[in-house]
């Protein structure tokens, strides 16, 4: 008997059994009941009156009880603050929990057993939690489904969407339509409904919750005692209207009912033996009868908490096992009849049954409520799980503490899922070092820190040398087992308390804190730091068997005295970086002020640029092209950018920005047209008519797709003679694509278009691709022609660039000629033009016309 009570006692924890109330008779009065739509529980009647499984119960209750129902229609929500207002006195089908009972009343026995599950449309695939990732869920507004749904998609970091709908049917409605993806509700509406929306249960199920009746604080207390007194009556009787009004509403029938044949034979035992004996059996039939129902009790709660999905338990004062659910049993894969008797040290290692033991003490020895995370190893050692446990003191009717009862729930896979969720925002998937986004936010807190005093900091941004040209070589896998490598050495030279992370590609960020507070030795301490990361990362690595060797370049900022924020830190480290690739690369460089200055300086020109040439800035300046006997005999057309502001700004200034941002593209566009268009100009004067203009092409111009198309085009719509059209090539534009170039030049010169290679002599053309480029003329590079008088082997350059010329068949313009002396000496090497200050410098096209008539 002791046993079967310590179970008894010990289910009670999670459903709590009230001891028998005396009967009380009730004073017939009107009772306001709100009802609102949750078929099956709960509906009204044609005759508006309660019904559903609730509904009846409660008026057959209230026709014993001599009440008189007034059923108050409303929805969810509106019931509950009706009922909160004292405006209705009951009202059925609440599910508890702590927040409600500081507002609400409730009976003891619980009047349903109910869960929460999702339904969906058959076509949506549904299978866990996760899958509510972006999903739409239509939850009745103020229940208990809307918090718990609202606080797990938080937890998991899910970006599902709660609709809130009034009603459960309008809810079904959404998704019957295609408003909503899923619809949360009760297990017995949802299933009594689905079929009518065609709607489908899903796999997802949650809250198994205990149904009651409520009243509002403090009121009514004697309609609960009635409640509570006929809900146990019928629930300890098998067959009785409680089972017969579930059964009627679709319910199951009852588990573990007792046939009725042996209710008769129990009853005709129970009259013979009380006609044979007297008191005495009658007393053993008390005693029985008794028995009977704490043992149907104890099956039908066992059988309970054997269908919960938790892990229940209760221990002595010995710590040994009193009773043990189903999972439990499961967990420990013994039988229940092994399991009850033994200690944890049976089923777990040494070190998880000492803090079990310990959490078990302070129930049992001081009387608390332990609710903790437990981490549970099995005897072996080889599996782990984790669990949200809350155990509590049973207690006897002396108040002494006689046993503890454990509700423990597995969040292992939660916690895994969690641990992966937050890898994956967290953290790079090919290094495993913290991402840009960890980074910054523990970048944030360091600032935050060190804007209050407490520590001085550093970050050190780190970019792999020429990993490109790695990746394009050897390929992919062999740029990730470097990246591995790189990680690997960099790992070995941070401390514990500062941040390594991977920003993306080749890129890494050391975040150094708790340096110094003086700025010269903190400035030494990252140095020294920088120092170590450049020589670990310039060691040769050994790449599936191949010896590659790479370096990296290091840029450092220094957390500011002044204001800063996580933007600014970081594009001062980046600046710093490229200085150290500016320097030549496998270098240490400091965020220079001066640096930051520039830069902004260049984003402004870079700004001005793209507003000048929308609005037409910039002009052609010529410089004349003469033969050997002073004739006029072209020019070459030079881009100036008259700024609003600044006046004329050097083309040294903007030509390498248009490069670097791609406005060479348009800017190159503009001078195209330009040129062309004073070919024409020129064209109706018959003293400038045969003058060739020459244009500077640049690489990146030239290699576009539409090179050439954009050229003919210009041509055709200006009306210019192509063959008066001459466009400068550099030696550089030679490194890339040589094939896609001649193509190029062939096709133009097929239209007239001619071409010269500029600065000839400064780059890296060989005698094979200059006897295969379609040019008609090379430029001496003026370098040459400044030393030609003082350095005997630029004279000797100069003579061969002649001889070379003359041999291809192409003519030779010698550039920078300044001097009478330079003139007279190119001339008698056999130069026949010539370009240069000592003829006139750039200038609007007027002055070629000036020049001309004066020559």
């Amino acid at each position: 008997m002791k046993r079967l009570a310590l179970r008894y006692y010990g289910a009670l924890c999670l459903w709590l059994a009230a001891a028998w109330l005396c009967p009380q008779a009730l004073a017939e009065h009107e009772v306001r009941v709100g009802i609102y739509p949750n078929e099956p529980k709960l509906l009204l009647d044609q005759n508006s009156r309660p019904s559903g499984i609730l509904g009846d119960l409660l008026d057959e209750i209230a026709r014993r009880e001599g009440w008189t129902l007034a059923a108050v229609s409303c929805q969810w929500q509106q019931c509950l603050e009706l009922l909160q207002a004292g405006e209705i006195d009951l009202l059925p089908d609440v599910a508890y929990n702590e927040a409600r009972a500081q507002t609400l009343d409730f009976h003891k026995v619980p009047s349903l057993y109910s869960w929460s599950q999702l339904y969906s449309q058959p076509g949506v695939r549904l299978e866990s939690m996760l899958d509510l990732d972006g999903r739409s869920i239509a939850v009745l507004e103020g229940s208990v489904q809307q918090s718990y749904l609202r606080d797990l998609l938080d937890s998991f970091g899910l970006k599902g969407q709660l609709v809130s709908v009034s009603s459960l049917m309008q809810g079904f409605e959404l998704v019957q339509v295609g408003q909503a993806d899923v619809v949360v509700a009760n297990q017995r509406f949802g299933d009594f409904h689905a079929p009518r929306f065609d709607l489908i249960a899903t796999p997802i199920m949650f809250q198994p919750a205990q149904l009651f009746y409520a009243t509002s604080k403090g009121h009514n207390a004697e309609l609960l005692n009635a409640i509570d007194r006929h809900l146990q009556d019928w629930q300890n009787t098998p067959g009785s209207l409680y089972y017969q009004t579930l059964q009627r509403w679709g319910g199951e029938q009852p588990r573990l009912l007792i046939p009725q044949g042996v209710w008769w034979a129990l009853g005709s035992l129970s009259l013979l033996l009380l006609m044979a004996v007297s008191g005495a059996v009658l007393l053993r039939r008390q005693v029985a009868e008794k028995t009977r129902k704490l043992q149907s009790s104890e099956r039908r709660l066992n059988t309970i908490l054997d269908s919960v999905e938790a892990y229940i338990y209760i221990k002595d004062p010995d710590l040994r096992y009193q009773y043990a659910n189903r999972k439990v049993c499961e967990l420990f894969g013994q039988p229940r009849e092994q399991v009850i008797g033994k200690t944890d040290e049976y089923f777990f290692d040494i070190d998880t049954a000492a803090k079990l033991h310990e959490n078990d003490r302070r129930v049992l020895s001081l009387g608390e409520r332990v609710e903790a995370e437990e981490i549970n190893r099995s005897l072996d050692g080889d599996e782990e799980h984790a669990f949200i446990s809350i155990k509590l003191p049973l207690r006897n009717a002396q108040g002494q503490i006689y046993a503890l009862c454990g509700i423990s729930t597995d969040i292992t896979e939660h916690k895994r899922n969690l641990e992966k969720i937050n890898q994956l925002a967290f953290y790079d998937p090919l290094t495993g070092l913290p991402n840009r986004r960890l980074l910054l936010d523990r970048l944030q807190l360091a600032l935050a820190k060190h804007d209050r005093g407490l520590q001085q900091g550093a970050l050190l941004f780190i970019d792999l040398d020429n990993f490109k040209d790695l990746n394009d070589t050897l390929g992919h896998d062999m740029g990730d087992q470097l990246l591995l490598q790189a990680a690997a050495r960099l790992s070995q030279h941070v401390r514990s308390q500062d941040t390594l992370a991977r920003l993306g590609g080749d890129e890494f960020v050391v975040m150094l804190e708790g340096l110094s507070s003086d700025p010269m030795r903190t400035a030494r301490q990252v140095e020294v730091v920088g120092n170590k990361l450049v020589q670990a990362l310039a060691a040769p690595y050994d790449l599936k068997g191949h010896s590659h060797i790479s370096t990296a370049s290091i840029g450092v900022a220094l957390f500011p005295d002044g204001e800063c924020n996580v933007d600014d830190i970081l594009k001062r480290a980046d600046l710093a970086m490229y200085q150290a690739k500016a320097a030549g690369r496998n270098a240490l460089r400091f965020f220079d002020p001066n640096m930051q200055a520039e830069v902004s300086a260049r984003a402004r020109l870079e700004n001005d640029l793209r507003q000048s040439l929308g609005a037409g800035h910039f002009v052609l300046h010529y410089q004349p092209q003469v033969g050997a006997h002073g004739q006029l005999l072209g020019a070459e057309a030079l881009v100036r950018w008259q700024h609003p502001e600044r006046g004329l700004v050097s083309p040294g200034e903007f030509i390498p920005l248009a490069e670097s941002t791609g406005l060479i593209l348009p800017l190159g566009r503009w001078i195209l047209q330009a040129a062309c268009e004073q070919l024409v100009a020129w064209g109706g004067q018959p003293q400038m008519s045969h003058l060739s203009l020459a244009i500077n092409v640049s690489a990146r111009q030239f290699h576009h797709p539409d090179f050439v198309d954009e050229v003919l085009a210009i041509l055709a719509e200006t009306g210019a003679n192509p063959s008066r059209l001459e466009l400068e090539l550099t030696e550089s534009q030679l490194v890339e694509d040589v094939e896609g170039l001649i193509s190029k030049m062939l096709q133009l010169k097929a239209h007239g278009v001619r071409f010269s290679l500029d600065d000839f002599g400064t780059g890296y053309s060989s005698l094979n691709f200059l006897k295969r480029l379609p040019l008609n003329q090379l430029k001496i590079d003026q370098c040459f022609v400044r030393e030609l008088l003082d350095h005997p082997s630029d004279a000797a350059i100069v003579r061969t660039i002649l001889a070379l010329g003359s041999n291809l068949g192409l003519a030779v313009t010698a550039e920078g000629v300044e001097t009478q002396e330079q003139r007279d000496a190119l001339l008698r090497m056999g130069c026949q033009k010539f370009q240069g200050y000592l003829f006139a410098q750039p200038g609007p096209a007027e002055i070629l016309q000036h020049w001309h008539s004066m020559a």
